[in-house]
């Protein structure tokens, strides 16, 4: 290539793009696919909207989790749960940790170390010497009583029972990631998000905007950092069962770049990259790609995220500011013109399927959730 076309080329990307874009670009673009500027051209380009390299921009939202009545206050009794019962007047009727201990082979020692009660089986069932087997998951510890109480008749005229949860164990969350205590805690009474999340306590390394809440394997719609950072009790709802909440942390954010590059898949983001950037060291194939028409999804938070298309001609010929990178930006350099969005998310989808577990909650709600 002549000298006097490469050169105009460094003049107007040197401020823009790294070095190894601008060395490709001026190699395989310059003479066939991008106008030239005349040497020595100077452009001043501010912020705004004329100056802005993003030519169509679509907001999208999901619906928030529909707000659910207050639980049940009782307690409701579930498979794992240990139980305390007594019968008043009659100590071998009960649960004790020396008649569980002897009835499954276990040393005196071990068992007087353990909560005296017996535990509900995976059946929801309660055993009691004498009375056998009774279903008594999904009841409160009071409505348990008056069962056992009619069980307790075979054998006694007038039986005095009482039931008491010495071990909540049928209710579990799981608490991962930037928590102070992670792990899992077991609720013994009706809870909301923040009890919960407070019972783990944030870290300050979590990055609250990338927080999630799965229930049943599926993310959901609920807004972790309004809840916490700006008190929005419509984000604060009731924890079921096997609830899991994770924050990550701040230092393993990422982007994601597919499509026409070399180097496809994610990158760390450290909160100071631009997408000249970021397509520079993924390795774009500049030459049969859709350099006008770049697609980035971005999470604004787990209920709205904005599909924006720029056109990076602009970019690299100086006449754009700067399009800045955020955390878990997917970026999509077309191999050839796309028809609209649904193309694009055609085509994107089975990268982003093998990476779901990285992907921003938005991400895995609008586009992953059956």
């Amino acid at each position: 290539m002549p000298q006097t076309n490469i050169m105009p080329c460094r003049q107007r990307h040197s401020s823009l793009l790294p070095a190894s874009l601008l060395l490709l670009l001026c190699i395989t673009g310059c003479a066939t696919s991008y106008r030239d500027l005349p040497a020595g051209t100077h452009l001043t380009v501010t912020a705004g909207q004329s100056t802005s390299a993003i030519v169509e921009r679509q907001i999208e939202t999901i619906p928030s989790l529909a707000p659910a009545p207050p639980p049940p206050a009782d307690y409701l009794i579930g498979c794992g749960d240990l139980l305390s019962v007594t019968v008043y007047g009659h100590p071998e009727l009960g649960t004790t940790a020396s008649g569980a201990g002897a009835m499954g082979g276990v040393s005196a020692a071990a068992a007087t170390s353990r909560p005296a009660g017996s535990r509900v089986d995976e059946n929801g069932n309660l055993r009691l010497p004498l009375v056998g087997s009774v279903a008594v998951a999904g009841l409160s510890p009071a409505r348990a009583e008056e069962k056992l109480s009619v069980a307790y008749k075979a054998l006694l005229k007038e039986p005095w029972v009482t039931v008491e949860v010495v071990e909540h164990q049928s209710r579990p969350l799981f608490f991962f990631g930037s928590f102070r205590k992670p792990g899992v805690v077991y609720m013994d009474r009706p809870m909301t998000l923040l009890q919960g999340i407070a019972l783990a306590e944030v870290d300050t390394t979590a990055s609250l905007r990338s927080a999630r809440l799965s229930r049943n394997g599926k993310v959901q719609p609920v807004d972790i950092y309004e809840l916490l950072a700006n008190g929005d009790q419509r984000q604060n709802v009731w924890l079921q069962a096997g609830d899991a909440i994770y924050l990550p942390d701040k230092s393993s954010q990422q982007i994601f770049i597919f499509g026409a590059v070399k180097k496809a898949g994610p990158m760390p983001f450290t909160g100071q990259l631009s997408l000249a950037q970021a397509l520079a060291a993924a390795d774009p194939n500049i030459v049969g790609s859709d350099m006008l028409r770049v697609r980035i999804i971005r999470s604004l938070s787990p209920t709205k995220g904005e599909l924006l298309v720029v056109d990076f001609d602009k970019v690299m010929r100086g006449e754009s500011v700067p399009i800045m990178m955020t955390a878990g930006d997917i970026v999509y350099l077309p191999r050839t013109p796309l028809g609209n969005w649904n193309d694009t998310i055609n085509e994107i989808l089975p990268s982003l399927q093998a990476i779901s577990s990285l992907l921003q909650p938005f991400i895995a709600i609008k586009y992953l959730s059956d």
